[in-house]
This record gives structure tokens, C-alpha cells and sequence, in this order.
């Protein structure tokens, strides 16, 4: 009996950080791209809302769930994007204007989605991976979002890109020296506008998975905040987008304790252990951001954003 309990319990960590890890590992891929060119972006929590909305307004108008995909792809690369286009002016702070795109992409996404929020969408298609278990809870963790093997896909592109391409090697430069980069001829802003925007377009997939895999609906409170802990996703990582699959995955289990104690009856404290991520992501926060250092793996010119 015991051990039933045990496995259910350890089942429902195991999906939840397949599940709710998926978007984490999304938008910590987009940031990750877009810092290793030596820009920040706050917005994402407004990129992750916003595509969310697209996402399900699309596969809800078109009746394609891949349509819907595209849709929060594309409005995620948009803002993102308008976030680059600011961020090359002159004088104009990286940081002010991330808050102000995240309350942009948040407030459009409320406003445009007051329709969607009865009705239902097509849905991401599940991989069912656990039917070799005889088990109904190992069945049911295992049911994986088709959109995992693709961001497991664009996390090694990103770690083999940055490592053995020009193109990698361009956006690791403008990251580290935007004189360097200057000095050889190329355009700084240029390589940070494409890569804050494809930055964009990968979290927007991570929206998409928010509102056609799980929860699988649309509704105003639908990111919770992932867009924010992104940013302290890619410091646990180091910027380094192998490690940014772990920190996700170790961020869906966190968040997937309370459920998992519900699972097998225990109510106490459930809203309590859904803070986990929270206090995770204050905790990296603290150990990592020290007054007059730099976290190992910083792009250079993150610690001189203006």
C-alpha cells in the first residue's frame, strides 16, 4: 500500500515536471538566446501572455492546433521584437522598457482574449509514453506535450550553434564585446534585434503549450509568473541552454508538489508548496546577484546594460 502511495506520488512530481516544465523550458531558451547577445528582456512575461492568447485564438479561429502554435510563435517574435527595435535607440534603458513591454503584451492579451475565454480549442495531441505501465498514475505522467521533443531539439541546436557555428559565435561576441563586434565590421543592434526576436518566437511556443496542452485553456492569470523566473532560470543555468532543460525540469517538479500531495490526500499546505518556484527563484536570486560580482557565464555586456 505504502508503496503505491510512494510511486503515485513520485509520478505526479514526474509529470509535473513534464508538464508544467515545458513553458519554463521554453521561455528560458528564448532568454537565454537573447542575453547571450548581451540584452536583457523583462518582457517576456507579456511575450508569454500574449502568444498564449494568440496561440489559442488561432487554433480556436483556424481549428488547428499547429496553427495556434505558429500564431503564438509569431506574436511572441512581434512584441519581442518591438522590444529590440526600442532597446537600439539611443538612451532608451533595456530594463524600463521590458517592464513597459510586459504590461503592453499583458494588457493586449487581456483585451484582446475577453472572447476566448469560454470556449474551446483545439489541443496540442499528447505522447502517451507510459504504456508499458500497468500503472494509471505512471499512464498519465507520462502523457508528454508533442512540443517537449522540440524544445529538447532547439536547446541542443542552441548549445551546438553557440559553440560551433559563425552565427554563434557573432551572437556570443556581441554578448561579450559590443566593440569587438563594431571593430570587425558587424551591426551590434542588428544581431540583437534577431536574436531578441527569435528569443521571442521560442517563448512563444512556451505560450502555446499554456493554453493547448495544460492547463489547456485561456484565462488572465494563465502564466503565473513564468516569464519573470525565466531570468532567474538562465542564471541557475549559467546561460547555458543544456542546463536551462535541468532548471526547467526542476521548476515543473517544484511546482507540481502540491498537486502531488493532493494526489494521494494530503490537503494540507497545498497552497503553500505551489510557492516552491517562488522561493526558488528568490533563493538563485540571492545566492547568485552579489553587489560587485559577476555569475559565472554572464555575458559581459549584461553587467553593463543600460
Amino acid at each position: 500500500m505504502m508503496a503505491d502511495v510512494l510511486l503515485t506520488f513520485f509520478a505526479g512530481i514526474l509529470g509535473g515536471a513534464l508538464r508544467v516544465g515545458v513553458p519554463f523550458l521554453f521561455v528560458s531558451l528564448g532568454e537565454c538566446l537573447t542575453e547571450k547577445s548581451g540584452r536583457i528582456n523583462l518582457g517576456l512575461e507579456g511575450v508569454l501572455v500574449l502568444s498564449a492568447m494568440a496561440a489559442f485564438g488561432g487554433a480556436y479561429l483556424s481549428g488547428s492546433a499547429w496553427t495556434g502554435v505558429l500564431a503564438g510563435a509569431a506574436a511572441g517574435a512581434l512584441l519581442a521584437a518591438l522590444h529590440g527595435v526600442l532597446c537600439s535607440l539611443p538612451r532608451v534603458n533595456d530594463v524600463a522598457t521590458g517592464i513597459a513591454l510586459m504590461l503592453l503584451g499583458t494588457g493586449l492579451a487581456f483585451y484582446l482574449g475577453k472572447p476566448l475565454i469560454q470556449p474551446q480549442a483545439p489541443q496540442i495531441p499528447a505522447l502517451a509514453l507510459g504504456q508499458w505501465s500497468d500503472n494509471a498514475s505512471v499512464r498519465a505522467a507520462l502523457q508528454v506535450n508533442a512540443l517537449l521533443p522540440v524544445g529538447l531539439a532547439i536547446a541542443g541546436l542552441l548549445w551546438w550553434g553557440f559553440a560551433r557555428t559563425r552565427l554563434g559565435l557573432l551572437v556570443r561576441m556581441a554578448g561579450d564585446s559590443a566593440n569587438a563586434t563594431r571593430a570587425l565590421g558587424y551591426s551590434v543592434p542588428g544581431i540583437r534585434l534577431a536574436a531578441t526576436a527569435a528569443g521571442g518566437a521560442i517563448a512563444g511556443l512556451g505560450g502555446a503549450s499554456l493554453t493547448l496542452f495544460y492547463p489547456g485553456s485561456w484565462n488572465e492569470g494563465i502564466s503565473s509568473g513564468q516569464g519573470l523566473i525565466a531570468v532567474a532560470l538562465v542564471i541557475f543555468a549559467r546561460w547555458s541552454p543544456l542546463r536551462c532543460i535541468g532548471a526547467a525540469a526542476l521548476f515543473g517538479g517544484a511546482g507540481a508538489i502540491g498537486p502531488a500531495l493532493q494526489s494521494i490526500g494530503i490537503g494540507w499546505g497545498y497552497h503553500l508548496f505551489n510557492t516552491v518556484p517562488y522561493v526558488l527563484t528568490l533563493l538563485i536570486l540571492v545566492i547568485t546577484c552579489k553587489p560587485g560580482s559577476v555569475a559565472a557565464g554572464s555575458p559581459g555586456e549584461l553587467s553593463s546594460v543600460k
